[in-house]
């Protein structure tokens, strides 16, 4: 219901009527695994391990072939009534569209546009036989293929092959040898390709995948968002016609687009119409096609339709001959002769294969969860490593390429270049829309919005490879310093219930007397043992060093002035003598000495309440605790110097007279605390308990059991103090006298 500002009311939350009651006894650790037997895991040695993992069985072999062909689990499956005319119709419509997808991200590979047509014809035929997604169809992806382009660029500049003009018009005139720039091209693209295979089958092989899942969905979307605005800028100069020179490194994209916005006056008319209206139709007919996805049976191939239509007025107007316009030229029909890649190159280019072989394997993975969350199945992150599609629409497109490549070469010699960079930015909305994400994540978690921002910035500034790497540093900081700085709290209990909330978030929440009980949440190791320690003296208000050193201090002044005289220690605490002037009173202003420190108590043996006022003045912190509880529910693990910080608070603690009690460790964290020497003789396993609540009902039958025996104490030493026993007694008789006496005159009255 809304109400007159038009804002609606909060749900009412549904109250759970039903309660439970729980009789059990209280249980630490001791107790618990004395009374429950705890399971040994089982010991293998090396030799079991490796015959173990090297058994094979005729159902296992099946299994492991399988699992490497993933064709062989699904082709018998496959249903052809069902599936065939539905793979047909997108078969042909993927086919399609990649073909012009390859030919224009060949461009941003700086490679001539067939080699676009091989990348989006080869891959299909391998993924088909060992792929475990169903519907994501491979190819070249503008991120990777702008990756491969930087590398190419800055391996392969123009400069390198400038020669002599040779007509003598001019002296020191060059023209650009662009057969063999294109050779040497695309030999370093090639070779960049097969160490990217060799990296990625070397993934699957060691079964590492799970290095995909340091990239964050934050950080690869700041990642492909700026890969986006670099493939903008890479293609505007195409659209515009405008020649730049190939930047690379740091800075690259920012000096060519200044460079773009220097020579705009340049720009070709034709190319610059001609692109512009294919962005503007191939966006409006997308949109179209996602707003009546579910009315229209097949998405319109506007690509395929804006190219065949750009081709035929390319030719018909010949826009090369009468307006300079940039066309495809030379397209060869059917497949080259292959060649040998030059493996002398990989030590040249290792670290850059190494970062696209990341994000290629990173961007197939993260679409097929997609798709394999979508519709109800599992794919293998190692085998996506070595790549795969399993659906027969993949091998139609494969036959639509493969005809493009061996009939259609020819006709699409007269298409502008500016059309297929067109198509590639019309391509980026999606990439472009991630930028929406900034402020939902800004909403939900602040520190993955600013792993998007700065991993964005960066990857625009220091360039796709050095950005990623400086994203995920970031990122894996990030982590660092969350678990260096974890989150806290003091808890204090639901009246009369075993719940423990924070007493910072919630009210009405109850203390126990003379306990504090803090929840930790991290693991405890040498990189924030600091932060630990501080978390424990802002939970009780004392830093338990400095109470003991103050004690100590004061010790030695009150041990001082008992030599002189001027106070006298007794059972009943330290008095001071009547008419003696007491020189302990002077400005706790002197530092202390290191050395002084070392005092042990031991070799003061003198009873002091140290929460009333002292006969010395010494500003000794108050302790107005006795325990204190850790919960250590959220401690997944434990360190070495983190079992030492642990030990030595509980030694300082116990030194104040404060006993420390853990609750909700793990077994596996309580088995590393044995493993490293953490109990004695002084630190039981009788201090461990199962629950919060477990330990503070301990304390509290503590307490109670205490002061039982203080009041007895109590009795028993005003007897030993009286001076004359026998006047004690008579004193008693005579007022038992006067009692019957009493009882006598009320009998009378009566």
């Amino acid at each position: 219901m809304a109400g007159r500002g038009g804002r609606s009311e909060p749900p009412q939350l549904a109250e759970y009527s039903c309660s439970y009651a729980v009789s059990r006894p209280v249980y630490s650790e001791l107790a618990f695994q004395q009374q429950r037997e705890r399971r040994l895991p089982e010991r293998r040695t090396l030799r079991d391990s490796l015959a173990r993992s090297c058994s094979c069985s005729r159902k296992r072999a099946f299994g492991v072939v399988k699992a490497l062909l993933p064709i062989l689990d699904w082709l018998p499956k496959y249903r052809v009534k069902e599936w065939l005319l539905s793979d047909i119709i997108s078969g042909v419509s993927t086919g399609l569209v990649g073909t012009l997808q390859g030919m224009a991200y060949a461009l941003l590979a700086a490679v001539p546009v067939q080699f676009g047509l091989y990348s989006a014809f080869f891959p299909i035929l391998t993924y088909f036989v060992f792929g475990t997604s169903r519907h994501i169809s491979v190819g070249p992806f503008p991120v990777v293929s702008l990756m491969v382009g930087s590398v190419v660029l800055s391996m392969a500049p123009d400069d390198h092959f400038l020669v002599p003009s040779g007509n003598g018009s001019a002296l020191n005139s060059t023209t650009l040898d662009t057969g063999t720039r294109d050779a040497a091209r695309v030999l370093l693209a090639s070779t960049l390709t097969l160490l990217v295979g060799i990296i990625q089958l070397v993934f699957g092989g060691l079964q590492i995948g799970f290095i995909v899942r340091y990239l964050a969905d934050p950080l690869v979307g700041g990642f492909t968002t700026a890969a986006a605005f670099q493939v903008l800028v890479s293609q505007l100069k195409i659209v515009l016609n405008v020649s730049t020179k190939n930047y690379n490194g740091i800075l690259s994209i920012i000096y060519t687009l200044i460079e773009i916005f220097q020579n705009i006056g340049d720009t070709n008319i034709a190319d610059f119409i001609a692109g512009l209206l294919t962005i503007i139709v191939c966006m409006a007919v997308k949109e179209l096609n996602d707003r009546f996805k579910h009315r229209i049976p097949v998405p319109i191939p506007i690509e395929v339709i804006v190219t065949i239509i750009a081709t035929a007025i390319s030719y018909g107007a010949n826009l090369e001959k009468n307006y300079n316009a940039g066309i495809v030229k030379s397209i060869p029909s059917g497949f080259l002769p292959p060649v040998l890649p030059s493996v002398g190159l990989f030590s040249d280019m290792l670290a850059a294969s190494f970062s696209i072989a990341v994000v290629a394997y990173a961007i197939a993975v993260s679409v097929g969860k997609v798709y394999a969350t979508k519709h109800d199945y599992v794919i293998d992150g190692n085998q996506e490593s070595t790549g795969g599609k399993t659906q027969v629409a993949g091998l139609i497109s494969a036959v639509i390429v493969m005809v493009a490549i061996v009939a259609l070469g020819k006709l699409l010699e007269p298409l502008q270049k500016s059309v297929l960079a067109a198509v590639v930015i019309a391509n980026l909305k999606g990439m472009f829309m991630q930028v929406c994400d900034v402020p939902r994540l800004w909403k939900q978690n602040k520190t993955d919005a600013v792993i998007w921002v700065f991993t964005c910035i960066m990857s625009i500034i220091l360039g796709l490879d050095l950005g990623l790497l400086a994203g995920l540093l970031f990122a894996l900081l990030t982590v660092v310093l969350r678990v260096q700085f974890p989150s806290w709290n003091g808890l204090g209990s639901v009246p009369s219930t075993d719940i423990y909330k924070s007493i910072t978030h919630y009210k009405n929440l109850e203390e126990p007397e003379g306990v504090k009980i803090l929840r930790f949440s991290s693991p405890i190791f040498y990189g924030n043992v600091d932060g630990f320690k501080k978390c424990v003296n802002s939970t009780v208000g004392f830093d338990a060093i400095r109470v003991y050193n103050k004690r100590l201090k004061a010790l030695r002044r009150i041990q001082k002035l008992i030599k002189k005289g001027q106070l006298r220690a007794t059972k009943n605490g330290i008095i001071s003598d009547v008419g003696s002037s007491n020189n302990a009173f002077e400005p706790d202003e002197d530092v202390e000495e290191p050395e002084e420190l070392n005092i042990p108590t031991k070799e003061i043996e003198i009873q002091v309440d140290w929460n009333s006022e002292l006969p010395v003045k010494v500003n000794v912190p108050k302790v107005p605790i006795h325990s204190l509880v850790l919960d250590c529910g959220a401690v997944s693990f434990l360190d070495v110097v983190g079992v030492r910080s642990l030990r030595m608070i509980v030694k300082e603690f116990q030194r104040i007279d404060v006993n420390v009690y853990f609750a909700l460790l793990q077994d596996d964290v309580l088995e590393k605390m044995e493993q490293c020497g953490f109990f004695d003789d002084n630190i039981r396993k009788d201090r461990f308990f199962l629950t919060v609540h477990d330990a503070i009902l301990h304390l509290q039958n503590q307490v109670k059991s205490r002061e039982g025996q203080d009041s007895l104490l109590e009795t028993i030493t005003l007897i030993q103090d009286c001076k004359d026993p026998l006047e004690l007694m008579e004193a008693e008789m005579k007022e038992e006298e006067l009692d019957v006496q009493d009882e006598a005159m009320r009998r009378l009255a009566s």
